[in-house]
């Protein structure tokens, strides 16, 4: 049997079902490969020949001059099965099955699928979907997505695998636009006629590109498996779970979307939860997330200190930190007696530490510099979250920003609100120098819950197997 690497490493392509029309997904694929610079051959298989974006159609999958290592089917259900066999006797390592109408719709689309699955297993070829995108391959420009661009295969770390296809396509475009969230590799599971989530956390944990791995599931195929996955992935890299399908609702939409029977979701979360995998609730808390391990050391401790000049933000902020567990930073004698240096008030001067209207007398760089030195400097104080205002363009955070690219000893957030033009500037300027900037600070606390979280965990098990090894040193 094939391995998913051995698929992703594919040097060559052919797309069948890909179509005369310029406009159509099975010859957006051809143009897409061209244009994101992938370097093997590519052919089109159409009945009727001929050529589109400037690729050769061949009349059958026999008639093409190279191997082929992977196939992208774009043809009607009740052909795949016959395609799929074709594909074995060429020799194919993997196939990505991009067609809908297959278990997901009715009986019939069952059986189609069924049958699939009995020619990937006698045969060895890796299959993807039905009903997906496929594959990204950032490393060598390969991709199946027919939504790709070339920002979309500029190489990242973080490592996506979804049972949906509109994240491998529309939410890997909008992360690769985001500065410094770009990813490694994408997997495109579908209905998991065969590749399935433990196969793409086991490629994921082996895989250098990969720093951190998000998943989208609205099923769990084989759960014991899974946990065993997940646990193994998340001891060497994070692995962050969005979940569709908690409802009731969502789980029975789940069944006509990709064919998944959705777990109890009380069983899922303390599941995870004990494999050492992070649970998120939305794209965006997903998004805060993946900015903080990727740009950020963990924490060493849950207190959090807090700079603003918007009382009702922080006041909401320690509510959520309050609700995750966390505590708020109790700051040293030194750092009060520094902090005293740009605010005179000795109420403004606790945690949360308020900017107004001090700044007014030593100005806004001057005064935000000094509080975050020195709650950089208190081991009391184990992350930031420094909330401001979008209005004076990014000049006045240039000399945070200086002072963070030479030492980042603990996780520092930023949140800015303002008019839409200028939070996007600033959240631009954050994000070139790697520093996350969420547009709400209770998205950055829950990504410092998150951080946490697996510090505390990591440090447990590290502890545990000192002890383990003390027993055993002990009975020796």
């Amino acid at each position: 049997m094939y391995s998913v690497r051995e698929v992703l490493d594919s040097r060559s392509v052919a797309v069948i079902g890909a179509s005369r029309d310029p406009l159509k997904p099975g010859a957006l694929i051809l143009k897409v490969l061209k244009d994101v610079g992938f370097e093997g051959p590519v052919a089109g298989v159409n009945p009727q020949g001929g050529e589109i974006h400037g690729v050769r159609l061949y009349r059958s999958l026999a008639e093409i001059p190279f191997p082929v290592d992977l196939a992208v089917m774009l043809i009607p259900p009740a052909a795949v099965p016959g395609a799929v066999a074709e594909c074995a006797l060429r020799g194919v390592k993997g196939i990505v099955i991009s067609s809908e109408g297959f278990a997901e719709a009715d009986e019939t689309g069952r059986k189609y699928q069924e049958e699939i699955r009995k020619i990937l297993t006698e045969s060895g070829m890796r299959g993807f979907g039905p009903n997906t995108l496929g594959l990204v391959n950032t490393s060598t420009r390969l991709t199946t997505s027919y939504f790709a661009d070339p920002r979309m295969l500029k190489p990242g770390s973080i490592g996506f695998a979804a049972q949906s296809g509109i994240f491998v396509g529309a939410l890997l475009r909008y992360l690769s636009s985001l500065q410094g969230l770009g990813i490694s590799k994408g997997l495109g599971l579908g209905n998991k006629v065969d590749v399935d989530e433990c196969d793409a956390l086991s490629f994921f944990r082996q895989d250098e590109q990969t720093r951190v791995v998000g998943m989208y599931l609205e099923g769990i195929r084989d759960g014991r498996r899974f946990l065993e996955e997940c646990r193994e992935t998340a001891r060497v890299k994070p692995v962050l779970l969005l979940k569709g399908g908690r409802s009731q609702e969502g789980a029975r939409a789940t069944a006509s979307h990709t064919a998944s029977l959705a777990a109890d979701d009380r069983i899922v979360e303390g599941a995870v939860r004990q494999a050492g995998a992070i649970r998120v609730g939305g794209i965006d808390e997903l998004i805060a997330t993946l900015k903080g391990f990727l740009w950020m050391p963990e924490p060493l401790g849950d207190r959090l200190a807090m700079v603003t000049y918007s009382g009702a933000q922080a006041i909401m902020s320690i509510d959520r930190a309050s609700d995750l567990g966390l505590g708020l930073a109790r700051f040293s004698q030194q750092t009060q007696e520094k902090l005293s240096e740009v605010i005179a008030t000795p109420s403004k001067a606790r945690n949360p530490v308020d900017l107004f209207p001090d700044m007014m007398t030593h100005g806004f760089e001057k005064t935000s510099l000094r509080i975050v030195e020195a709650l950089l400097e208190d081991d009391n104080v184990h992350g930031i979250l420094f909330i401001s205002f979008a209005f004076w363009g990014t000049a006045p955070y240039q000399p945070l920003v200086d002072l963070l690219s030479k030492r980042r000893p603990k996780p520092v957030f930023f949140s800015l609100l303002g008019p839409k033009e200028e939070v996007e500037a600033c959240r631009e300027f954050f994000e070139e120098n790697r520093l996350p900037c969420c547009l709400f600070p209770e998205m950055a606390v829950s990504a410092f819950a998150h951080m946490w979280r697996r510090a505390r965990q990591a440090r447990a098990e590290t502890k545990q197997a000192a002890l383990s090894l003390q027993a055993v040193a002990w009975r020796a």
